[in-house]
């Protein structure tokens, strides 16, 4: 008898993920980040040589403005907490994503849908949040709360790796997979400016884990003391790191390259290793 596979763990309120963002709207929105990825995203579209007929923005907050050769985009916004993409199989050219795979709890699933929506070729082109972002304000948090209230409670969302996301993409069966990371470091008067871009970009905590009662506001001035001794400039200014992952992968298809079968190569590594000393 076949087993149930276990339920994917939730992490994220995706409602409240929509609550925020509702907010960030409404406040002003801080749109520095997604400025900068929306611009990355037509120059590497634009590094494509091919076209693209059927194209869906997906999750990306205020959607994307692409290359002009790219007429129709449909943008599917964040409307519930559900994970279930309107998309048919075999059914799109492409995919952009941005800002947006990080609040996701099923990731691998979500890839795999798209992978099942894109036709023979089509790709996947997608920005998310990971690494090392915000690393400075989790230290920060995580040493004031267990110095003033003598545990640690969670506040910053566990992000992808690099690594992680290329064995995603291969996972979900998209074929040249590719990743990168760009780091971008901004410069703050204090940490509740860093918290402050956060309330406006609707990234703050929607982790199901996290603290429901307000924090001491003697925790919040040690948090703030602790992040400017640790993460200050010379000129007093404190340091927010965010790290934007690139991810892409294509569909399958016969005229893309392929690897070499197992023992075909007509070289000797060896042979090449020993030329290689000589030269």
């Amino acid at each position: 008898m076949a087993q149930t596979p276990p339920a994917t763990p939730l992490l994220f309120d995706r409602a409240l993920l929509k609550r925020r963002q509702d907010r960030a709207r409404k406040l002003g929105p801080v749109l520095f980040l997604l400025d900068r990825v929306a611009d990355d995203m037509g120059d590497r579209l634009l590094a494509v040589t091919r076209d693209f007929a059927d194209v869906v923005d997906l999750w990306t907050p205020r959607g994307l403005r692409l290359p002009d050769r790219i007429k129709s985009v449909e943008h599917i916004a964040l409307v519930s907490d559900t994970e279930t993409l309107p998309l048919a199989p075999a059914s799109l050219d492409l995919v952009v994503s941005a800002l947006a795979l990080q609040f996701v709890n099923d990731l691998p699933g979500v890839l795999a849908q798209i992978r099942r929506a894109l036709r023979p070729d089509g790709l996947l082109l997608a920005a998310m949040i990971g690494g090392d972002t915000l690393t400075e304000l989790r230290q920060s948090f995580a040493a004031a709360e267990a110095e003033c209230e003598g545990g640690v409670s969670p506040r910053i969302a566990p992000f992808a790796d690099l690594r992680d996301i290329g064995g995603l993409l291969q996972r979900a069966g998209l074929a040249l997979p590719v990743t990168d990371v760009d780091r971008v470091v901004v410069r703050y008067h204090s940490a509740f400016a860093v918290m402050a871009d956060l309330r406006r970009m609707g990234g703050t905590n929607i982790l199901l884990e996290r603290r429901r009662t307000p924090t001491r506001r003697a925790t919040m001035l040690r948090m703030a003391q602790i992040y400017a001794e640790r993460f200050a400039d010379a000129d007093g200014r404190i340091r927010a790191t965010f790290d934007i992952i690139w991810l892409s992968g294509w569909a399958p298809h016969e005229s893309q390259p392929k690897p070499l079968r197992p023992g075909s190569a007509t070289a000797s590594l060896e042979e090449a290793v020993k030329r290689a000393r000589k030269a």
